[in-house]
């Protein structure tokens, strides 16, 4: 028998990229142990313990690291099916710029996180990576799933992942941040009598057609105490010092 920890170090471990043999090398199990805690017993990886699937349904776990992922999957995330759809397996999959090696491996391990016994690849795209786990759960996991283009669709969070953001609702924002939002510098213009002048300052944009997932990430910037203001009909702004200061402590630059 081994400790709870240590099985959930070796599903870490797997979720990282790491090879069976090489997760029992630095865990000191046994491979065919570490093959069953990730493909469960009956030997298929799509059908982990579900938390929406369970006799008493209850919210993933971690909790923060599910609002991130929520967060993701509303930016720059869609679940489709995987081969012949009556199977009912479906792939996760969000996209990220190249531009930012270290949130690909930060969406690549909430992921892992959330579904330890699937497997997370990241496949290289043109200027992109796409980050996606199989799984027969990610529907209900992310009840927002659905035909056709977010923006086309009413979208409205579940009872119990409304209790996920309002708890985490800093890492809801981070989510969506860096899906669909930029931090950087706005330069102002301004013509004096002295001559021209000027003016930087921090801001955060978060860009979306869909107004149901905006309102969602105003919401949560409601929660956290910031400040923010519609920029354009489909992008919100967080601009004010003390706001962007608040959010940095959330946020911060895409890495």
């Amino acid at each position: 028998m081994y400790d709870l920890a240590v099985r959930d170090q070796a599903l870490r471990l797997l979720a990282s990229g790491l090879s069976i043999s090489e997760a029992s090398r630095q865990t000191g199990v046994n491979r065919s142990t570490i093959r069953v805690w990730r493909d469960g017993p009956t030997g298929s990886s799509m059908t982990g313990t579900c938390p929406r699937c369970a006799e008493l349904p209850h919210a993933p776990d971690p909790a923060d690291v599910y609002a991130y992922l929520l967060g993701l999957y509303l930016g720059d995330g869609c679940i489709s099916p995987v081969g012949d759809f009556r199977k009912g397996v479906w792939s996760l999959r969000i996209m990220c710029a190249d531009s930012w090696p270290g949130l690909i491996r930060e969406c690549a391990a909430a992921q892992g996180a959330i579904r330890p016994t699937n497997k997370v690849r990241i496949l290289q795209k043109q200027g992109c990576c796409e980050v996606n786990s199989y799984s027969k759960h990610w529907p209900h996991l992310f009840p927002q799933h659905g035909p056709g283009m977010k923006h086309h669709r009413a979208i409205k969070l579940a009872d119990w992942q409304q209790e996920i953001v309002s708890a985490h609702p800093g890492r809801f924002v981070r989510g969506l941040m860096h899906s669909d939002g930029y931090r950087g510098l706005n330069r102002v213009r301004h013509d004096l009598p002295s001559g021209v002048r000027w003016y930087e300052y921090p801001r955060y944009l978060f860009k979306n057609e869909s107004p149901d997932i905006l309102a969602l990430c105003g919401e949560a910037l409601d929660l956290l105490g910031v400040s923010w203001r519609f920029n354009k009909r489909n992008e919100l702004s967080v601009a004010r010092r003390e706001a962007v200061e608040l959010l940095d402590l959330y946020v911060g630059p895409k890495y």
